[in-house]
């Protein structure tokens, strides 16, 4: 459920009209809202009553310190995945015993910077990362936590661009040999060899791939304490998915999630990593555009918008679908129409909806891209010299903006020419 609602014929984001952000503003923007931010956490809390659970948010999802500190302020941790999202963490006031830090490719500036901030845990992913990991320990006299990322070869039946848990994927170490791995670990100086971690996808809509992963992490868990490997925690990831698409039938609750913890790994008596990134804000999001132009092509009707692929990525890179809905509400029975809903990029694939039925819209009208929370403006970019787009965070009827656009000259300070051309 989401704070995003018709109220007098205008979108509302909690008690706020959508207008009156774009008015102040100006298009194209991200709102977010704190209800929604509030409400999604305290749903996945809840789901893991009776576990010792440490609710680490993924921070890959949606960066914004504004949004994690909202999340912090309600207990998250941090799960981040490189020197950046560390400092973001730690800007918003997530302390560094609750941060986790993810991700197959560390450098050795960042395993310092984590090592010497305390976090809670770094996740190791292959044998020569805990090597390094070891002679960085050493070198700076201290000891810090690891989880092991076990592959455990598992379809999560998701897009294969967003799947992790395959064998042939770049993340973790093959399951079968996570044993051997996990001992030669366990020998390594400044090395406290603390958990098993597992993360195998992103938007899973199925408990299946779940249940399959967690039950292959039991059996490790179980034999290496057998071998004397203390292990007590279990890093789950995140992965559980979210409704994007009405028409399709909803993903599993976070209630069924935490059931299905509770049943496969309660008796171990760990302390569990969980670490929702889509689930906490991607209903949280709308990015809010203004049509430019209703153009009428040769075969089909195109809506131009001054949203585009380098501010919402996923239709792009991921054939994803985003509900897209009118701020001013429709008429009752007004006649509908089919249309395309594209950006002003020079790429055929700035498209956010094929043939995507919408009531009348005329140039200058507002629309919303719902579902927009997650790996939205966390992944956009300049391309065609295009700025970012502001961030606003909404509670009740005050908004304030947390990430400005920039200016251009702002843009332009960033590059400078050789010495051979001044």
């Amino acid at each position: 459920m989401n704070h995003f609602h018709y109220h007098q014929g205008q979108l509302n984001a909690e008690d706020l009209p959508l207008e009156q952000i774009a008015a102040a503003v100006g298009t194209p923007f991200y709102c977010y809202s704190t209800a929604t931010l509030q409400r999604h956490f305290i749903a996945f809390q809840e789901a893991m009553t009776g576990l010792r659970a440490t609710i680490c948010f993924a921070v890959k999802a949606n960066g914004n310190i504004a949004v994690i500190r909202t999340l912090a302020e309600l207990g998250a941790g941090a799960d981040v995945v490189s020197e950046g999202e560390l400092r973001c963490a730690l800007a918003a006031g997530v302390p560094a015993g609750r941060i986790v830090f993810s991700g197959v490719g560390k450098a050795r500036p960042e395993i310092e910077l984590a090592i010497n901030s305390g976090i809670l845990q770094i996740n190791a992913e292959s044998e020569p990362e805990l090597d390094l990991l070891s002679q960085v320990a050493v070198q700076l006299g201290k000891k810090i936590a690891i989880g092991i990322r076990v592959n455990p070869d598992v379809d999560a039946a998701t897009h294969a661009k967003i799947t992790t848990g395959r064998k042939e994927n770049k993340f973790g170490i093959e399951w079968t040999h996570a044993h051997r791995i996990l001992q030669h670990a366990n020998r390594l100086p400044g090395l406290d060899v603390a958990a098993v971690a597992v993360h195998i996808g992103s938007q899973l809509t199925d408990l299946a791939p779940f249940r399959e992963a967690f039950l292959r992490v039991r059996d490790l868990v179980v034999m290496l304490r057998a071998d004397g490997i203390a292990i007590r925690r279990i890093d789950l990831g995140g992965g559980l998915g979210i409704p994007y698409d009405p028409q399709m039938a909803p993903p599993p609750s976070p209630a069924a999630y935490g059931a299905l913890v509770r049943q496969i790994l309660g008796d171990l008596e760990c302390d569990l990593i969980c670490e929702p990134g889509r689930l906490l804000v991607g209903n949280a999001g709308m990015l809010i555009s203004r049509v430019l132009y209703i153009k009428e092509g040769a075969t089909r009707s195109f809506v131009i918008c001054d949203a585009a692929m380098n501010d919402l990525v996923r239709p792009a890179m991921y054939d994803a679908h985003h509900e897209i809905i009118p701020v001013r509400q429709p008429e009752s029975g007004v006649a509908m129409g089919v249309m395309d809903v594209v950006g002003p990029v020079c790429e055929s694939g700035d498209t956010f909806a094929r043939q995507r039925t919408l009531p009348p819209l005329a140039s200058g009208d507002l629309l919303a891209f719902a579902s927009a929370g997650a790996y939205g403006a966390t992944m956009s970019s300049t391309y065609n010299a295009r700025r970012l787009v502001p961030e606003v965070l909404v509670k009740g009827t005050a908004f304030a903006v947390v990430r400005r656009r920039p200016s251009y000259d702002e843009m332009l300070s960033l590059e400078t020419f050789p010495e051979w051309m001044k």
